[in-house]
């Protein structure tokens, strides 16, 4: 863990500093994925905090103290304050999951998350611009080194259906110019290979040179700064945003659109949902189901081309 995410553990009770410990090492989550699961704990820690106030036991304790009934007053406090049915599903998976860990590794006799469910949000499918946009968003000449990486950043983040941090953690080890593949590590430190695009590999080509004259000694990241540090994930979103800007997309433009993107069109043009997850490193179907959404001049012109009862007769 780094120190900063050291500094904010500090505050957890131990009980949540070990299973965070267990999931770094045992369970090898992502440094992201971490932090996100120490938010959640500390909210539980927070509402556990609240519901015995002069309470004189220790945290752990107090955690092992709470029922089936107090875990759905906390979830309908958050709901109150605002949390998505999304966000809350996500919150009750992180305090089921230390409950498993606090059955199976500290003899805690049952689970209080067991059997509650959270409020139903409406489903919201994820941005994704259209090919036409995709293309307007990725067609320009770049004038300077820092747009030459960019433009091979974005080239290979919509090419390759890429996460975020599976981006910036790239390596040039990474890209087999030969074959056209890239081997991606994702969430769980899982390994996965994906196609390379022409127009990514021919960007990526471009920027290595200019790479070269930016690298310090012991840096190995594929896409670095200005300043020859590793590009961070931030300055990648922004980025992007101001090139979608200059490229006259209104729509604000964030990374994950760009994934979205690859998706969607990689199913409108194949159907193959067994192949983009592969491609997307998703651990289960269910959320690459998600991309199947498509327009419905698209459904109409497949079934007017394929359907028996469709096809037009001449007259």
């Amino acid at each position: 863990m780094n120190p900063q995410h050291e500094k904010q553990e500090t505050a957890l009770p131990p009980i949540f500093r070990q299973y965070l410990v267990y999931l770094r090492d045992a369970r090898r989550l992502a440094a992201l994925t971490l932090v996100s699961y120490e938010h959640d704990l500390a909210t539980l820690a927070r509402f556990t905090t609240q519901k015995y106030p002069d309470d004189s036991r220790v945290p752990d304790d107090l955690l092992r103290q709470l029922q089936a009934h107090d875990i759905r007053y906390f979830i309908t406090r958050l709901h109150g304050e605002g949390l998505s049915g999304r966000s809350l599903a996500r919150m009750l998976s992180v305090w089921r999951g230390f409950y498993r860990y606090l059955i199976r590794h500290h003899h805690h006799s049952d689970d209080p998350c067991l059997g509650v469910r959270v409020p139903k949000s409406t489903h919201k499918l994820p941005n994704a611009l259209s090919p036409d946009e995709a293309a307007q968003l990725l067609t320009f000449k770049p004038t300077d080194p820092l747009a030459i990486r960019d433009l091979a950043m974005f080239e290979l983040f919509y090419g390759s259906g890429l996460r975020l941090a599976e981006l910036a953690s790239l390596q040039p080890v990474d890209i087999d110019f030969n074959q056209g593949m890239a081997r991606i590590t994702g969430k769980g430190s899982k390994t996965r290979l994906v196609p390379v695009g022409k127009q990514a590999l021919q960007a990526l080509q471009a920027w290595l040179p200019i790479r070269a004259t930016l690298l310090p000694p012991g840096e190995t990241a594929l896409f670095l700064s200005q300043q020859g540090r590793r590009i961070h994930t931030r300055t990648i979103a922004l980025r992007l945003k101001q090139r979608a800007l200059l490229q006259g997309l209104d729509n604000h433009v964030h990374p994950h659109a760009l994934r979205h993107s690859f998706a969607s069109h990689l199913l409108q043009s194949s159907s193959d949902l067994r192949a983009v997850q592969e491609m997307l490193g998703h651990a289960s179907i269910r959320s690459t189901q998600v991309y199947t959404h498509l327009d419905f001049q698209h459904l109409t012109k497949i079934y007017d081309q394929t359907h028996p009862r469709a096809k037009k007769k001449n007259s």
